[in-house]
């Protein structure tokens, strides 16, 4: 039996999919063209495709140390992450029961609604106060601010592992440690990814953070780079969007290969 065409969600999916890919396009065909293609039409596909705007976007920001500081930190920040996050996590859903683990639950689930601005310049006295203004620094505070958001999802997949897993490995003599380490945290590995990838888009497009952290200039990040390009070569147009085409490719590239974990790592999570 066919079944009938919802043309309604159809026209909105066919809309949403325009409205998600225009912005791509302009970023891809402004790169592509030159100072006087742009001043003919804006929309149009570039007669000739001006790839050099690409190596000459290069050279003026000096792309590839940005993205080696960018990766380093993005990296750095998920390893970390993953492996401090889930800790205190397991630490906070295994003692709910308690009065002070409960309240620090609270506490975490609280530090989501205090928005970024008004933490930032505390945030900036103390990395001064401690000599954090670089790459490290930025790590560390990568990793503490998502602590938060982090704990909030950890603990409601770690509560739907049976604790009859820990109970047996205490039995056979497992420490509290060694059962989180050898148990809890590989049956974590859809979470893991999930929290993985999330922290990896978030801190590698992070602009706020280094802009008021990082004191160096040869530590820059590219949302940084991206910002003094724009600010120095605000006329040409071209260059500043091959720049930004370069930046957000390698995110691009992951999230199109990593989605499905996130979306499993969700429904496992929520699902006991």
């Amino acid at each position: 039996m066919r079944t009938k065409t919802n043309w309604a969600v159809m026209i909105l999916i066919a809309l949403g999919t325009l409205l998600i890919l225009f912005p791509l396009y302009m970023t891809l065909t402004i790169a592509l063209k030159n100072p006087e293609e742009m001043t003919r039409s804006v929309f149009a596909i570039p007669s000739t495709f001006h790839w050099e705007n690409f190596s000459n976007a290069v050279k003026m920001t000096n792309f590839f140390r940005a993205f080696r500081n960018s990766a380093l930190v993005t990296i750095s920040t998920v390893v970390l992450t993953l492996l401090t996050n889930s800790l205190v996590a397991y630490a906070i859903a295994r003692n709910m029961h308690r009065k002070f683990f409960k309240g620090l639950y609270f506490y975490f689930i609280s530090a989501m609604f205090i928005p970024f601005p008004i933490i930032m310049l505390p945030i900036v006295k103390l990395a001064s106060a401690l000599h954090m203004t670089n790459l490290v620094g930025l790590t560390i505070l990568h990793t503490v601010y998502a602590l938060a958001f982090n704990v909030f999802v950890y603990v409601g997949y770690i509560r739907s592992i049976p604790t009859a897993l820990e109970e047996a490995a205490t039995v056979d003599g497992a420490t509290t440690w060694g059962t989180f380490w050898r148990i809890i945290f590989p049956l974590m590995a859809p979470i893991n990814a999930t929290v993985g990838i999330l922290i990896c888009l978030s801190t590698y497009n992070d602009f706020l953070l280094p802009l008021i952290i990082i004191s160096d200039q040869s530590s820059y990040t590219l949302p940084l780079v991206q910002y003094i390009f724009q600010g120095q070569f605000n006329t040409d147009y071209n260059l500043a969007f091959a720049s930004y085409l370069m930046a957000m490719l390698p995110m691009i590239i992951i999230y199109l290969f990593a989605q499905k974990w996130i979306i499993n790592g969700v429904t496992q999570g929520a699902v006991k």
